[in-house]
């Protein structure tokens, strides 16, 4: 039997990922992850690479990986608006391994005018989709 229950919605500049009612939501915060259940205080946050984790209102535990955004919980009602977000299926492996390999690459060389800040975060994007699509 399903909890109480709030609206999640979780959107991208591309699509609509989730639009639905939920049991709990997690997400990782810049701060520390968080989970949001029925009659949450209000809240807004930034969240950074990581993992999200939905309990849907069937008791299915839906995952995905995410590149950061904001999240914002109010009256029940939490809109997750990411950069990107990706459940495991929709990953793609092998684009992923040579972003990572593409960025240990760049870290290692450090030419000039190199960002460092850029190639370790899409290093931390890659190692994190591969670790939710379960490789």
């Amino acid at each position: 039997m399903a909890g109480k229950l709030f609206k999640l919605e979780i959107v991208t500049p591309r699509k609509v990922a989730f639009n639905g009612d939920v049991e709990s939501f997690w997400a990782p915060g810049v701060v520390g992850g968080f989970q949001v259940l029925f009659n949450h205080a209000a809240l807004l946050s930034a969240t950074t690479v990581g993992e999200v984790k939905v309990l849907d209102a069937q008791g299915n535990t839906i995952r995905y990986a995410t590149g950061g955004g904001f999240v914002e919980v109010k009256d029940n009602h939490v809109v997750m608006l990411a950069d990107s977000i990706e459940q495991p299926g929709d990953i793609d492996l092998a684009r992923a391994e040579r972003a990572k390999t593409r960025a240990e690459e760049r870290l290692a060389e450090r030419k000039e005018n190199f960002d460092v800040d850029r190639a370790r975060l899409a290093l931390l994007r890659a190692i994190n989709r591969l670790r939710v699509a379960g490789k």
